[in-house]
């Protein structure tokens, strides 16, 4: 039985990220020290940020391709009460914008955008 789930991105620069993720989630992180910073996300789901040398030098630097570099490699979607107002916030913060909140064909209004990393984070509010 899996217990919790976690989420880490691995992020150019930790304190830049936090500061990013504090300002758009508007929650503070549980843990800050070096190495990793965690948010707590509901329903005992974390966010991790952990800088890319530090996993680089845990796991091996021969793991991570250097021609994906920049390209975005993973998804965090967050079922949100209001995916403009979290949007807003990325991109106030410094998200690139990518796509207004709209109607889905799923069913969910989403609106996405790329973090300072260009992860990309989408805010949804689920119809169903």
């Amino acid at each position: 039985m899996i217990e919790q789930g976690m989420t880490i991105l691995y992020v150019s620069d930790q304190e830049a990220s936090r500061i990013f993720y504090e300002s758009v989630l508007q929650i503070q992180p549980a843990l800050d020290v070096p190495g990793m910073t965690e948010f707590r996300l509901g329903n005992g789901f974390i966010l991790g940020l952990m800088p890319i040398d530090g996993i680089k030098r845990l796991l091996g630097k021969d793991i991570f391709p250097k021609t994906n570099e920049g390209n975005p490699r993973v998804e965090l979607y967050l079922h949100v009460r209001n995916a403009e107002q979290f949007l807003d916030r990325a991109i106030q913060s410094g998200a690139e914008h990518i796509l207004k909140v709209s109607m889905r064909d799923w069913g969910d209004r989403v609106g996405y955008c790329l973090d300072l990393d260009r992860h990309v984070l989408a805010f949804a509010e689920a119809s169903r």
